[in-house]
């Protein structure tokens, strides 16, 4: 009797593990909303309005997502105030097998294979508009299928202000160049670091020149950035999060969960346990940062960088080799990608192969670009020796 009991316990367990094995595959819930483009369709002293196209696309493999709600909203940076000023959001659908309502009312649609689109209208009055600096636009939508009702957002920060390229800027002196840091409007995912280069850099340079562009705004127009709301933290980031410094990253749950989505759970694991060996036992700190990855020490938190970035847990670039090559295949400048502060710290994430080894970690040491407001994330640098 305990024999076939045995057997009927080890039955229910593997039919378990089968069926929660097979849970773990599911296909889940991958519909997603892209930034889609924007266009400034007016833009007069008293009256904006941008218009947004974007995608919902379902990556949910063998199941239909239907979107019962959708809404939007957005919210306007300055750096005046917003007394007087009134905005207006209207989302109209653009499916290609219905049509949208004369209400504006939004209707529940399947989104199948192909995707659907979706049109956002931003109306801003004011008397004086010249102040604004961008729009956050929100737009929330209600996805339904498998797993029930997932509610999910999609942020898109648009930029409504842009210094003009021929404005004249201040060289600065350093020991071996003099670096020129040039002002841009607020760099977001709709942005192209290549025609960000083109636009406000080659008015200013000459052969010789070396352009450098930070991690963070890089990161940002690669759209490598979080919303603390999407972010679901582990037991792991749970955690271990508390044996870090207050000012680290991640040293909450949700910037520590960023990293276990980008490297795994495991890494972070042995990490954390191996970097507190080498701390406590062989005086050495900082293991972790060196088996965790790269993506460890790039990591900015919420207040990392920029309104309305400041919101967001914004990762280190992608590939940053490889965008610094195009910018010197499609401009003719060299380039780099770096990390600095004010603590003298400078750290080149990548630069194209004709940069003499050392020759920015001397121009930028006192870091021309800032760490406050100043919205200057490219330096131009022209050696003088």
């Amino acid at each position: 009797m305990g024999i076939v009991l045995g057997i009927f316990g080890l039955v229910v367990l593997l039919g378990w593990l089968f069926v929660e094995f097979q849970y773990r595959r599911r296909p889940g819930n991958a519909l997603e909303m892209t930034a889609g483009v924007w266009d400034i369709k007016n833009q007069q002293a008293d009256h904006y309005r941008l218009l947004g196209t974007l995608e919902l696309i379902n990556r949910t493999r063998r199941f239909e997502i239907m979107v019962p709600e959708l809404t939007a909203e957005a919210q306007l940076l300055s750096k005046g105030s917003l007394d007087g000023i009134t905005t207006q959001v209207q989302v109209t659908p653009a499916h290609p097998d219905a049509e949208a309502r004369p209400d504006g009312y939004w209707f529940g649609y399947i989104v199948k294979r192909k995707p659907t689109t979706v049109k956002i209208t931003v109306d801003i009055r004011g008397e004086d508009l010249s102040e604004l600096q961008s729009a956050w636009v929100k737009v929330h939508f209600m996805t339904y299928g498998p797993q029930g009702r997932i509610p999910k957002i999609r942020h898109i920060v648009v930029p409504l202000k842009f210094p003009s390229p021929e404005v004249s800027h201040r060289w600065r002196p350093a020991s071996n160049a003099d670096v020129l840091p040039i002002r841009t409007h607020l760099l977001t995912h709709l942005d192209d670091p290549v025609e960000i280069v083109k636009r406000y850099v080659q008015p200013h340079a000459q052969p010789g020149d070396v352009v450098t562009i930070g991690e963070t705004p890089l990161a940002l127009m690669q759209e490598r950035f979080r919303h603390p709301s999407e972010v679901k933290p582990g037991w792991l980031a749970s955690r271990i999060c508390y044996y870090f410094m207050p000012t680290s990253s991640l040293a909450t749950a949700c910037g520590m969960q960023t990293l276990v989505d980008i490297v795994g759970a495991w890494r972070v694991f042995w990490a954390f346990v191996l970097g507190a060996i080498a701390k406590k036992l062989l005086n050495q700190p900082g293991a972790f940062y060196q088996l965790a990855g790269e993506q460890a020490r790039l990591i900015d938190d919420v207040t990392g960088t920029l309104p309305p970035y400041d919101q967001f847990i914004v990762l280190g670039p992608d590939n940053p080799q490889q965008v610094v090559d195009l910018i010197q295949q499609q401009t003719g400048i060299s380039a780099a990608v770096v990390d600095v502060n004010d603590l003298k710290a400078v750290k080149i994430l990548a630069g194209t192969a004709d940069i003499p080894a050392g020759f920015l970690e001397q121009a930028l040491i006192s870091n021309p670009a800032g760490n406050a407001d100043e919205q200057t994330p490219i330096v131009l640098i022209r050696p003088t020796a």
